[in-house]
C-alpha cells in the first residue's frame, strides 16, 4: 500500500505525449516531463513532488496504427524516472493508442503501457509494485488512495464502425462500451462516501475548452469544414471529435452527462485531455477548468509540442492536484514544460482552487 502519512497527497496528471510524433522532431516529450518533475527544467523551472501520476492517454503519435517500435520508445522514455517507480503512473488508453478494427483490442497499449501488469516482459510494469493496487480490466479499472476513488476508463474502437482507427487517423471522438458506462454508474452509486475522480481520455460534451459539437473543427475561407484541434475525417464523426461521443454503440447519447445532471455532486472531478490548447484558450466560451453538475472538469493535456494544428498552438503542459488532509479544497496548478509561448515552470494564471464536497482523508 502506498505511503499516505503526509498532510498532503499530490496527483500529477499528464497525457497526450504522442511520443513517436515528437521524437521525429527531436523531442522526447514523455522523458522530458518525467525528468523535469524530479530534477527541474533546463530553463529554470523547479522540480515538484508527486505521489502518483495519472496518464490520460495518447502515448502513440501515429496517424497510422501503433507499432512495436514506438512501444519500445515509450518504455525507454519511462526509464527517465529515478525517484519514482514506473508503477506509480496509472494510465488509460487514448484514441491514438487504439489498435486497428481488425486487430485484438488495444493490443499495442496493453502490451507496452499495460495498466494491469499483464505483459511485464515488454512494459516493465510489475503489478505487485503498484503503490495502490488496481481492480478491474484494461478497459475499466479502479484504485483507492485514502478516500479518493479513481475510476479509470479507456477509449476503445467503436464496434459498429467498419472504417476507423488508422484509416481515419486517430479517428476521434471518444468511445466507451455499455459495460463500462454501467460499471462507472454502479461504482459511483456504491461509493457515495468517497471523493470520486473519473478519468477518461476525452472530456464530456460542453464542459471544457472546445468540447462542444463541431468545436474540434475549423472552417476554411469558403465555409467548408476542415481540421482544427482534431483532424477532419468526413467518414468519421467530426461533429463529435472533441468529446466522449459514443456510449454503448449509440452516438451522442450524453449518457454520462445525463447521469451527472440527475445526480449533481456525485463525482468530484473528471480528468481528461485530447484537445491540445493554449492554457488561456476559451474556444466555445469554455476554459480548461469548468464546473458543471457539481463536478469539476479539468482538461490536463498535452505534453506534445508537435502533434498539433499550427492554427491552434499548444504549449506542452500538465496539471498537479494537491489534496490536504482534513480539507475539501484541492489546489490545481499548471506546469509548462517548455518555454514556448509562456515561461517554463508554474503558470500562475491557470491556477485554481476547487472544493470537492467532502474532506480528504488519508
Amino acid at each position: 500500500m502506498g505511503d499516505m502519512s503526509g498532510a498532503q497527497f499530490t496527483v500529477w496528471v499528464f497525457g497526450d505525449a504522442h511520443v513517436g510524433n515528437d521524437i521525429r522532431s527531436g523531442r522526447v516529450s514523455l522523458a522530458d516531463a518525467l525528468r523535469q518533475s524530479e530534477q527541474g527544467g533546463e530553463h529554470g523551472a523547479p522540480p515538484f513532488e508527486w505521489d502518483i501520476a495519472i496518464d490520460i492517454g495518447d502515448m502513440c503519435g501515429s496517424q497510422g496504427l501503433p507499432e512495436d517500435d514506438e512501444g519500445r520508445e515509450v518504455v525507454r522514455q519511462f526509464g527517465a524516472l529515478e525517484n519514482h517507480r514506473r508503477e506509480a503512473v496509472y494510465s488509460v488508453c487514448g484514441n491514438h493508442d487504439r489498435s486497428g478494427l481488425k486487430e485484438p483490442p488495444a493490443w499495442w497499449w496493453r502490451k507496452w503501457v499495460d495498466p494491469l501488469g499483464e505483459h511485464t516482459a515488454f512494459s516493465g510494469v510489475d503489478p505487485a509494485r503498484r503503490p495502490f493496487p488496481v481492480s478491474g480490466t484494461w478497459e475499466r479499472y479502479s484504485f483507492r488512495a485514502g478516500n479518493l476513488l479513481f475510476l479509470m476508463m479507456s477509449d476503445i474502437n467503436e464496434p459498429s464502425q467498419t472504417i476507423g482507427r488508422g484509416d481515419l487517423g486517430g479517428n476521434p471522438g471518444g468511445v466507451v462500451s455499455g459495460e463500462t458506462f454501467r460499471w462507472w454508474r454502479d461504482m459511483v452509486e456504491a461509493n457515495r462516501d468517497s471523493i470520486i475522480i473519473s478519468v477518461h481520455h476525452y472530456m464530456l460534451k460542453d464542459t471544457t475548452v472546445a468540447s462542444g459539437e463541431w468545436e474540434g473543427m475549423d472552417r476554411d475561407e469558403n465555409g467548408n469544414w476542415r481540421g482544427g484541434y482534431h483532424g477532419f475525417k468526413a467518414q468519421g464523426t467530426p461533429m463529435g471529435a472533441s468529446y466522449l461521443y459514443w456510449v454503448d454503440s449509440r452516438p451522442d447519447t450524453r449518457a454520462f452527462e445525463r447521469y451527472l445532471e440527475d445526480h449533481p455532486g456525485s463525482v468530484a472531478l473528471w480528468l481528461g485531455g485530447h484537445t491540445h490548447a493554449h492554457p488561456d484558450a476559451t474556444d466555445g466560451g469554455k476554459t480548461h477548468i469548468e464546473t458543471k453538475w457539481g463536478t469539476h472538469f479539468v482538461n490536463c493535456g498535452a505534453l506534445t509540442r508537435y502533434h498539433t494544428n499550427v492554427r491552434h498552438p499548444n504549449p506542452p503542459k500538465s496539471r498537479l492536484f494537491t489534496f490536504t488532509q482534513g480539507s475539501d479544497e484541492v489546489r490545481v496548478r499548471c506546469y509548462m514544460h517548455t518555454d514556448d509561448f509562456l515561461p517554463q515552470g508554474w503558470y500562475d494564471g491557470a491556477e485554481r482552487r476547487v472544493r470537492v464536497g467532502r474532506v480528504f482523508e488519508r
